[in-house]
């Protein structure tokens, strides 16, 4: 591996071990007594703001016309609904956990391209399809700390967002990347900035509750988004997605450390069962059905 492309891995693997990160931001953050919804209005309005910046100060031009119809619906609709349920599942089941289910979406996709588009699914999916299943399956037989609506709700994030891929695929490849991730980063503020002011949620209460928002905002959106775009250009979608598989990897580490959330043997075994196959999905899986791509991928799933 050249210089250049070595650089280029790592810029994906910082990337995501940054996304790894947030879930644990997020529980400190709900610790300080900040609700979902404020969190989630913050990550986006800040986000959204430093990328309108950048679009600013490099000139680019907003979508228009039906692209940024798509884009403000997969914003305000899909990444709002998808990230409602990624983080209320934090509050029902381990961080690991829904981390792990999130990242069930590659294979969803391939799922849902095969049963919608009529994508051919080939025995090399097939087989990844049923060795990720049952990786889940036993990780989660395993976990004896997750309630069921955490679960359902973990499933929900990797589902909503595997449709989100599905509909913006066409939108998103014909989009400048930073242009159509700050609609989509504004359209989410915008809805939920609508419901924190109808709902009137918790804020955070001390200067702490702040600290771990703007991490979530900084570290986990714009930083780690900026490093995939970075890593991409050089390595490709295929190999970048394969690297990304080390987001949930990052989440159950951090969650036994910093958290001290128990890893059975169980859990680890169907883990690592999950993860390979997803690794050798997105490297070997072909081109029969759509793969989550940089566009796609990093509008962010979470």
């Amino acid at each position: 591996m050249d210089r250049e492309r070595l650089r280029a891995a790592l810029y994906v693997a910082v990337s995501a071990s940054a996304f790894g990160a947030m879930a644990i931001f997020a529980r400190f953050a709900a610790a300080d007594g900040a609700s979902i919804l404020v969190v989630l209005f913050l990550r986006f309005a800040l986000a959204g703001a430093l990328m309108a910046g950048v679009m600013a100060i490099a000139g680019q031009r907003w979508p228009r016309g039906r692209a940024l119809a798509v884009l403000s619906a997969m914003g305000g609709l899909g990444y709002v609904g998808q990230s409602l349920c990624f983080f209320s599942a934090l509050g029902y089941a381990s961080a690991g956990m829904v981390a792990l289910l999130l990242y069930l979406h590659p294979f969803i996709v391939t799922v849902l391209a095969a049963l919608l588009l009529g994508h051919r699914l080939g025995r090399l999916r097939i087989a990844c399809v049923l060795a990720a299943s049952a990786g889940t399956a036993l990780t989660i037989g395993g976990d004896l700390r997750s309630q069921p609506l955490g679960l359902l709700l973990g499933a929900g994030a990797a589902l909503i967002y595997s449709g989100y891929i599905l509909v913006g695929a066409r939108v998103l490849e014909s989009q400048p990347p930073l242009a159509a991730a700050t609609v989509v980063m504004v359209s989410a503020a915008t809805v939920l900035g609508v419901l924190v002011a109808l709902i009137r949620p918790a804020w955070p209460a001390s200067a702490a509750g702040w600290l771990w928002i703007g991490l979530i905002a900084l570290i986990s959106t714009v930083f780690a988004m900026v490093l995939l775009f970075a890593g991409m250009r050089r390595l490709g979608p295929a190999d970048a997605v394969t690297l990304s598989t080390l987001e949930p990897v990052v989440t159950f580490v951090l969650a036994a450390i910093v958290l001290d959330e128990r890893v059975s043997p169980l859990q680890a075994v169907g883990g690592t069962i999950v993860i390979s196959a997803i690794v050798w999905l997105a490297r070997y899986g072909g081109s029969g059905a759509p793969q989550p791509s940089m566009r796609s991928s990093s509008r962010s799933k979470r």
